[in-house]
């Protein structure tokens, strides 16, 4: 479906509009809550600013918007796996559904506490791609709802008749004024796995965890709520999760930038990514016709 017919069935005078924006189609959402963009490209969510906020997420001025290739930054959509293919087999890296085009099901203005929101429903089936690689009985939806809040539940429906696996995140780039001053809290002497260091069991610091490096960590077995400090925006990020038993925090850093064409050498001071998932030992596995859904929500505070 082209912008202009997306227009024609979900358009919204003054608040969701379609457009072209390089080789693909995108969502433009304005609100007296809230601005925002989204792709149907991954169902991915790139720009989320709240009413009196500078934007809350991280977007490489680098990225490519042409069909196949990922976006950098934003809320990439991983699934079926996170990182490598964990089975062994050949495929994109954080699997097929953050470069496919979904379709949008549904977007409808909703009445909340805090004003009015805006819902957006993606939906991804079997593809040519998915397929070849193995994936051709699943269903996933993605909502969006937009607003001084944002809220991102993702639903995986098996629909065949054998055991589905898979991993899942929300690749969440979070905007910083600087990352040398965005500690992370919650996750103290909480145990992780380093990337870095060939997988080791380390434990978190008892306090606030700030990165002063290439940083890949994942938290396996953690189900907690994490702030994001951003003392150069005087704000924090409050990140609530559901459904979701791995944290993932990272930051490339410059000798990590340095291998990221689409990243700019300088652009690791301005965001850091901490991720809801499910990875590793927390990979789900789905029973035929079940389904799971994991939710990820954002507030936007001024630092205390």
């Amino acid at each position: 479906m082209n912008a202009s017919a997306l227009n024609e069935q979900f358009g919204l005078a003054g608040v969701l509009r379609f457009e072209e924006h390089g080789e693909l189609i995108r969502a433009q959402v304005n609100l007296p809550s809230c601005e925002a963009t989204a792709y149907l490209q991954g169902a991915h969510l790139t720009h989320w600013k709240p009413s009196g906020q500078t934007p809350a997420l991280f977007m490489s001025e680098r990225s490519a918007f042409v069909p196949g290739k990922a976006i950098r930054g934003g809320v990439p959509i991983c699934f079926p796996w996170f990182g490598g293919r964990s089975d062994g087999g050949s495929g994109p890296s954080h699997g097929f559904a953050r470069i496919e085009p979904w379709e949008l099901a549904f977007a409808a203005l909703m009445p909340d506490a805090a004003g009015d929101s805006l819902q957006l429903t993606f939906v991804l089936g079997p593809t040519e791609l998915s397929r070849s690689l193995g994936f051709d009985h699943f269903r996933i939806a993605c909502e969006m709802v937009l607003g001084a809040t944002l809220t991102m539940r993702l639903t995986v429906a098996n629909l065949g008749d054998k055991p589905l696996r898979f991993e899942e995140a929300l690749h969440s780039y979070f905007s910083v004024a600087d990352v040398h001053q965005a500690p992370v809290t919650g996750l103290e002497s909480a145990e992780y796995l380093d990337k870095r260091d060939h997988n080791l069991q380390k434990a978190a610091p008892d306090g606030p965890l700030q990165l002063t490096s290439f940083s890949d960590r994942v938290f396996p077995a953690n189900t907690a709520s994490t702030i994001i400090q951003d003392a150069g925006n005087q704000r924090i990020f409050r990140i609530e999760k559901q459904n979701s038993a791995t944290t993932v925090v990272w930051n490339p850093w410059s000798d990590g930038s340095a291998t990221l064409a689409d990243l700019g050498p300088d652009s690791w001071l301005t965001f850091l990514c901490v991720e809801a998932a499910n990875t590793g030992s927390d990979s789900i596995t789905l029973e035929p016709g079940a389904t799971h859904t994991m939710t990820l929500s954002v507030r936007v505070e001024p630092a205390a």
